[in-house]
C-alpha cells in the first residue's frame, strides 16, 4: 500500500509538473522528442518490413524452387515412400540435374541448370506452384522433348513459347556427349520468380528426358520441403538415424553465404537506422538536463517536505516515460499503416516522380517530353508486399520507449547531488 501511494504520489507531481510546462522551450523540446521518437519507430518498422518483404521472396523462391529445405542425393531404395510417411514432411520431389550451355533463335547462347522432375509436380507441390508464376504458356513438360525455361533466360536466347533450343554442351557422365546437336526442346512455357538467379539460369523438362539426356551415371537427388522450414536440423538428425550412409544438406548449409550475406545488410542497415534513437536521446538528455535545472526550487521543496532523493528522480523519469509512450505508440501505428498500403505509396511516388520529371522536361525540352516515361523499378518495388515481423516490430518499439527512460535517468542523476539549503538560499 505504501509503495502504491508514493507511485500515486510521484505521479501526481509529474503530471503537475507536465500541465506547468505546456508552454515555452521545455514543451517544444518534449514535443520534439516525442516527434523524435516517432519518426525513428516509424523509420524503422517500414525500413525493416519493405526489406523483409525482398530478402523473403528471395528466400522463398529459392526454398520452394532451387534448394528445397532438405536434399538428399543418391537416396537408397524406399527412402521416398518412408519420407511419405513423415507427419513433418510436406512434399517430396525426386529430379535430376545438370549444367548446360543452351542455344535459342539467331544461335544465342546462355548457360543454365537444367532441372529434370516429375511432371506432376505442378499439380502435387503447393509451395513450387505458388513462387513461379507462369507469364507465357504453361507447366506442361509431359512430353519428353518440352521445356519450360526462365523469363531472362527466355529474354537472353530470344524465344519464346513454341520456340525451339538446343542443349549444345551437357554436364554428364562418360557416356554422355559434351557436344550435340540432337538434344532439342519445344518451349512449352516462361516462368518468373522473386529472384533473378533462377529466372536467368533454370529451366526445367521431364523426369524421362533427364534419364535419356544425363547418362546412366546421372546422381537421382531428393527434394525435401518441411512443414517449418525452421525444423531441417531435426529431420535431417531423424533422416541420418534411419539411413546412416544418406548424403543431405539442409538449406542452411546449401545457401550459406547468400542467407549469411542478407544477414549481414539487414543487420547494417538495422544499425545506421538506430542511430536515429541515438541522435533523440541526446535531444531528450539535454531537454530533461534543462528541465531539471528549471525545477531545481522545486526538487528542494519536496526534498525539505520528505521526498527522497530516489522518488524526486522518479518524477521526471516518468516524464521520460510519458514521452516515449507519446512518440512510440504513434510511430507504430503509423509504420504499420505504411506498410499496409505500401504498394499504393509506391505507385503514388512513380506517378509523382514522372509528373516532376515531365514538368521539367516540358520547361526545358518540350520536344522530348514523348520519351518521358514512368520508373518501371517502382512497380516492381510495388509487388513486392511489406512483410511484418512482429518480434521486429515490438523489439523496435520497446527500444524507442527504452531510449527516452535511459536519457531520462542519465539526465536526472544530477538531482541526488544537489543541496536544499544551498538552492533555497540562492533563492
Amino acid at each position: 500500500m505504501k509503495k502504491l501511494n508514493e507511485l500515486r504520489w510521484i505521479f501526481f507531481v509529474s503530471r503537475r509538473f507536465a500541465n506547468v510546462d505546456r508552454s515555452g522551450r521545455t514543451a517544444a523540446a518534449s514535443r520534439l522528442a516525442s516527434l523524435g521518437i516517432c519518426l525513428g519507430v516509424m523509420t524503422l518498422i517500414v525500413v525493416l518490413s519493405v526489406m523483409n518483404g525482398f530478402q523473403l521472396s528471395f528466400v522463398d523462391a529459392i526454398m520452394e524452387i532451387s534448394s528445397y529445405h532438405i536434399r538428399v542425393h543418391s537416396p537408397p531404395a524406399g527412402f521416398e515412400a518412408a519420407c511419405a510417411e513423415n507427419p513433418d514432411i510436406r512434399s517430396i520431389t525426386p529430379f535430376y540435374e545438370a549444367q548446360s550451355l543452351v542455344v535459342g533463335n539467331g544461335q544465342q547462347q546462355a548457360a543454365a541448370v537444367i532441372r529434370a522432375v516429375p511432371p506432376e509436380v505442378w499439380d502435387e507441390d503447393e509451395g513450387f506452384k505458388k513462387e513461379m508464376f507462369m507469364i507465357r504458356g504453361s507447366f506442361n513438360i509431359q512430353q519428353i522433348d518440352s521445356i519450360v525455361i526462365g523469363s531472362a533466360l527466355a529474354r537472353n536466347l530470344g524465344v519464346k513459347v513454341g520456340s525451339f533450343v538446343n542443349l549444345l554442351a551437357l554436364s554428364g557422365g562418360s557416356d554422355v556427349d559434351l557436344l550435340s546437336d540432337d538434344r532439342v526442346f519445344k518451349v512449352t512455357g516462361v516462368f518468373h520468380t522473386g529472384y533473378a538467379d533462377i529466372n536467368s539460369g533454370y529451366a526445367f523438362i521431364n523426369m524421362a528426358a533427364g534419364q535419356k539426356y544425363f547418362g546412366q551415371h546421372a546422381v537421382r537427388h531428393c527434394g525435401i520441403k518441411l512443414y517449418d522450414s525452421d525444423a531441417d536440423r531435426l529431420v535431417l538428425q531423424r533422416l541420418k538415424e534411419t539411413y546412416p550412409s544418406v548424403s543431405a544438406e539442409s538449406w542452411r548449409s546449401y545457401n550459406r553465404s547468400f542467407f549469411g550475406a542478407l544477414r549481414i545488410e539487414k543487420n547494417m542497415l538495422l544499425l545506421l537506422v538506430l542511430l536515429i534513437f541515438v541522435v533523440v536521446c541526446i535531444n531528450i538528455f539535454n531537454s530533461m538536463r534543462r528541465l531539471v535545472y528549471e525545477r531545481r526550487p522545486e526538487i528542494s521543496v519536496l526534498s525539505a517536505l520528505g521526498g527522497r532523493g530516489e522518488q524526486v528522480q522518479l518524477i521526471f523519469i516518468m516524464r521520460g516515460l510519458l514521452t516515449g509512450v507519446c512518440g512510440a505508440v504513434p510511430g507504430l501505428l503509423a509504420g504499420m499503416l505504411l506498410c499496409i498500403h505500401m504498394e499504393q505509396i509506391f505507385i503514388g511516388i512513380s506517378h509523382a516522380m514522372y509528373g516532376i520529371q515531365y514538368f521539367i522536361t516540358m520547361l526545358l525540352s518540350p520536344g522530348r517530353s514523348a520519351y518521358v516515361q514512368e520508373n518501371p523499378m517502382f512497380s516492381l518495388y510495388a509487388r513486392i508486399p511489406a512483410r511484418m515481423m512482429p518480434e521486429e516490430i515490438l523489439l523496435i518499439t520497446i527500444s524507442g520507449v527504452l531510449s527516452a527512460l535511459a536519457a531520462s535517468w542519465f539526465a536526472s542523476r544530477g538531482i541526488l547531488k544537489l543541496s536544499i539549503a544551498e538552492v533555497l538560499r540562492d533563492d
